[in-house]
């Protein structure tokens, strides 16, 4: 089944935004082929690393998040490649500077041995390097109105930098000398991953032929799904094997990182995912009360059934 046909026959959400998500997979996949550089000629090292890293699995969460977004508007899957290949570049970077011994120090990443640990750490933190700045490139020189782009570029900007990822990485790390509140848990986890998770529904909006106000409602329902999925990895990290994960389990207990459920308990945390989850939900309903192009009920039953595939995931 094509992606449009999955999108048009999302109706029984299970199956069918399995369909969605093997659909979307394979577009973003092809596009990322099209716009990583090749392992060959003088950098052809750094090319194979880049493209190591992205093209070596995963789950494409923010670029569906970005194409249903686009759906939802009134766009087509289609409209949200360029800003769904940027999001998983810059996903991908994170990724790869995250695992270095500087940081958590990791030698398994999405069921592989980690860049750092296949290429050295001098061209693992290249190609992160050169994965984010690529992001930029892929949304400034795609088609579109030149506010459109420039408005993707702003919010990934913004997504990505010291007011989010990258300050919420900051943030993790220091809280693994001293546990921090609720309320600071809830800023770590909003920064590092929620912020680009806002992103990929905004800017699948904008791409898709959405407002600005569409864009940031859509946005905000971003932000809880963001904590909702971060909870929830936390829980998965306690409870799910390396091989389930693809990914070294239980390294945030043993680093003494600040998670929810060891703030809160597997039980509590369960509870605030679930919360989370219902508040997400009460924003995505109120998307189509915004000014702008009519929403779609195919893009909003699939964000609807994204937020409850985060939710309930396993892995």
């Amino acid at each position: 089944m094509s992606p449009p046909e999955a999108v048009r026959a999302a109706t029984a959400p299970e199956v069918e935004l399995g369909e969605f998500l093997a659909g979307c997979a394979r577009e973003v996949d092809a596009f990322l082929d099209r716009a990583l550089p090749r392992a060959t000629g003088p950098a052809a090292t750094l090319g194979s690393a880049m493209r190591y890293a992205v093209l070596g699995g995963g789950k494409r969460i923010r670029p569906a998040l970005a194409m249903a977004s686009a759906i939802a508007v009134g766009g087509r899957l289609q409209d949200a490649l360029p800003v769904a290949g940027a999001l998983e570049m810059v996903h991908t970077y994170s990724l790869i500077h995250d695992d270095l011994p500087c940081m958590d120090d990791d030698d398994l990443r999405r069921g592989q041995p980690t860049v750092h640990v296949r290429y050295g750490e001098a061209i693992a933190v290249l190609a992160g390097d050169a994965l984010h700045t690529l992001a930029f490139d892929t949304i400034a020189g795609s088609d579109g109105p030149p506010e459109v782009r420039l408005g993707c570029v702003e919010r990934l900007a913004a997504a990505a930098g010291p007011a989010g990822m990258v300050g919420g990485q900051v943030l993790d790390m220091e809280a693994e000398t001293r546990t921090p509140d609720t309320r600071g848990l809830e800023a770590i986890h909003r920064g590092k991953t929620g912020a680009l998770i806002s992103a990929s529904v905004a800017l699948g909006a904008l791409a898709g032929g959405g407002t600005v106000r569409q864009a940031d409602a859509l946005g905000a329902f971003g932000r809880e799904l963001g904590l909702v999925f971060q909870i929830v990895d936390d829980l998965l990290d306690e409870e799910q094997t390396s091989a389930r994960l693809g990914k070294s389990a239980g390294k945030d207990r043993a680093a003494g990182k600040a998670t929810y459920p060891a703030i809160h308990g597997t039980r509590g945390a369960r509870a605030e995912a679930s919360r989370r989850a219902g508040i997400a939900h009460e924003l995505l309903a109120a998307v189509g009360e915004e000014p702008g192009p009519p929403v779609k009920s195919d893009g909003m039953r699939l964000l609807g059934a994204l937020t409850d595939r985060i939710l309930h995931r396993s892995a």
